[in-house]
């Protein structure tokens, strides 16, 4: 039954040589890999906006010399990365560039930066999609936390079934978004040039303002900057797109950023001549939409795109996560189990563990938005000041030919984005604190991962100095809880090794029970000697551990080997285990940390 839902949800397994099929072209990767930077326009401008209001609504204008800094920001970014996705084809992004270029715990940082970052991407994607919703529909605000997690749920299924599936659905929804912000952007401009628009709306540019400060425009700009989250996405999932690789992850990257660019002028300029505020029970993208189309089937329509992209830019997280995870795994800083693919070649562990991780974020935060995005966009400018200094590094070691006008990018772009990692700690203290924490925490973890592979390694390999103890002879203990075709089974089993000796062992709690089963036994196995245990405090586990520690240490005097088969039935149908105790089971835990015992399970299938 399980595999049939299995098999419903995610569909049916796909072949190794199936993967070249997986690979995305250009029109979906721009959708996949770039919903989040899209999305973020839904915010971004708001955020500059949330920091300009403590000032009053006459310090509005200042958000378009603030967007131009942003723009150029982005401009900076996006021919970096394109440098990078031609320098670092394999993908890995900010973490490859920064461990090359760096140093290794360098990497780490922006690696583990960018693993927390992605999770974040879903919970603030999602949340944020939620909040468009009950801006449309108020009567679902309080259900935001449930219509979040709704959402994480399918958004994990559909890439579970694949890269190339998700893309094809998830593509209508971001052009969609994109048609209906050209659409809400055209009109409001038009409004603005035929007059439409009243000029009292909003205070005309160069106007004074009492109590603004350089201090206050930088927070302003970092809030902004924002909006560039998932820029890097491109560079770290190279290996998705079809050949060649890194020309098409250029074309696509330098495509999202004219469309980025142009959404996020639109929509600051559209605030500004509207005269916007921001609040908290409508987005500023709603407030633009319904003073240029009214409440109309217009505003729904660009509310239920913002909406849809918003809850789908989480998908770059699905897409960049596992391919970082990928990477941090071959390393061995992670487990190993992020190299795996799932049933349809996709890394379904790190999807799953994304999914997971996404969900109880949301929870923690109650669906915030605004209590996640600073600590979500800190996190990607610390990659992102890493990866251009490595780019720095690089340019400086190589000299390749136009060395330096690769330099003055990298340069720039690594001066703003330290820039705004700065200001975030100086103005958001009290909300990006946790990175000072987990970050150090992280690196720390992965250390200790790589060294317990290191050690395993060592221990494992051939050449090792360690060599393997000789094994003479094979003593057998078989737990028995009563006379059973599963004993009988068992016992079985152990005489067709040839055992140099088998021992059924027998926990009793009542002494008159012992002296019988005693009796019952030699007449039964008369050739298998019996070990009777009493239990004075009913536990099985306590005695028969002492027992197996005391024979294995007479055993080891003799390089003999220490072997307990475990007999087990296994019922017919799966829920039947819930009726029954789980004593093989325990057992076996208890004992498979026993430096020299062999511990095997015998099983026994039930027809019925």
């Amino acid at each position: 039954m399980k595999s049939s839902i299995k098999r419903y949800l995610i569909g049916r397994p796909l072949k190794s040589n199936e993967l070249g099929e997986q690979k995305l072209n250009k029109t979906k990767a721009l959708a996949i890999l770039s919903s989040d930077a899209l999305s973020s326009v839904a915010y971004g401008p708001e955020q500059i906006l949330l920091v300009l209001v403590t000032i009053g609504a006459a310090a509005f204008w200042y958000s378009i010399p603030i967007a131009v800094g942003v723009l150029v920001l982005l401009l900076a970014l996006i021919l970096s990365y394109r440098q990078i996705i031609y320098a670092y084809p394999q993908g890995g992004g900010a973490y490859v560039v920064s461990k090359e270029n760096l140093g290794v715990n360098y990497g780490l940082v922006a690696g583990g930066s960018l693993l927390v970052d992605y999770i974040l991407t879903v919970a603030v994607s999602v949340s944020a999609g939620t909040d468009a919703i009950t801006s449309a529909f108020p009567s679902l605000h309080s259900h935001n936390i449930l219509i979040a997690v709704l959402f994480v749920l399918f958004i994990t299924t559909l890439n579970l079934r694949g890269v190339t599936e998700s893309a094809s659905i998830l593509a209508y929804p971001v052009y969609l978004f994109v048609i209906a912000l050209f659409i809400m952007i055209g009109a409001g401009m038009y409004k603005i040039f035929t007059g439409q628009v009243t000029e009292a709306l909003h205070s005309p540019i160069g106007t004074p303002v009492a109590g603004i400060s350089l201090f206050l425009l930088l927070r302003a700009f970092a809030s902004g900057s924002s909006a560039l989250t998932g820029v890097e996405a491109i560079s770290n999932a190279i290996p998705n797109f079809k050949d060649p690789a890194p020309k098409n992850a250029a074309k696509t990257l330098a495509a999202m950023g004219t469309l980025l660019a142009i959404l996020f002028s639109g929509i600051v300029l559209l605030a500004y001549y509207y005269g916007i505020s921001p609040n908290e029970q409508e987005t500023v993208v709603s407030q633009i939409a319904e003073s240029v189309f009214g409440r109309n089937a217009v505003y729904y329509f660009i509310q239920f795109t913002t909406a849809l992209i918003l809850v789908l830019a989480a998908n770059t997280g699905y897409s960049a996560f596992p391919l970082l995870a990928v990477n941090l795994a071959k390393d061995k800083f992670i487990p190993r189990m992020f190299t795996i693919r799932g049933d349809r070649l996709g890394y379904s562990n790190g999807i799953i563990t994304l999914g997971f991780a996404s969900i109880l974020l949301i929870i923690m935060f109650k669906g915030h938005t605004e209590s996640l995005i600073p600590l979500y966009a800190v996190g990607v400018f610390i990659p992102f000041t890493l990866s251009q200094t490595g780019m720095i590094l690089k340019w400086l070691r190589e000299k390749p030919a136009g060395w330096r006008v690769k330099l003055a990018i990298n340069a720039t772009g690594a001066a703003i984005s330290f820039i705004v990692s700065l200001m975030f700690f100086l103005t958001k203290f009290t909300q990006v604190w946790p990175v000072l924490v987990f970050l150090p925490l992280t690196i720390l973890l992965f250390h200790r991962i790589k060294r317990h592979y290191e050690a395993v390694g060592d221990q494992l390999r051939i050449a090792s100095c360690e060599a393997a103890t000789p094994i003479e002879g094979n003593v057998m203990i078989v737990p028995v809880a009563g006379i059973t075709h599963v004993v009988e089974n068992s016992i079985n089993y152990a005489k067709s090794l040839n055992a140099d000796q088998i021992i059924a062992v027998y926990v009793a709690f009542d002494r008159e029970e012992e002296k019988k089963f005693a009796e019952k036994w030699a007449k039964w196995q008369p050739d298998v000697r019996l070990v009777t245990l009493h239990s004075q405090y009913r536990s099985i586990i306590q005695p028969l551990t002492k027992f197996v520690d005391i024979v294995e240490h007479k055993s080891k005097e003799m390089n003999y080997r220490v072997t307990v088969v475990i007999p087990q039935f296994i019922p017919k149908e799966g829920w039947h285990n819930i009726l029954h105790n789980q004593s093989s089971f325990l057992i076996r835990a208890f004992l498979l940390y026993r430096r020299d015992v062999i511990v095997t399970t015998v099983p026994y299938h039930l027809k019925k």
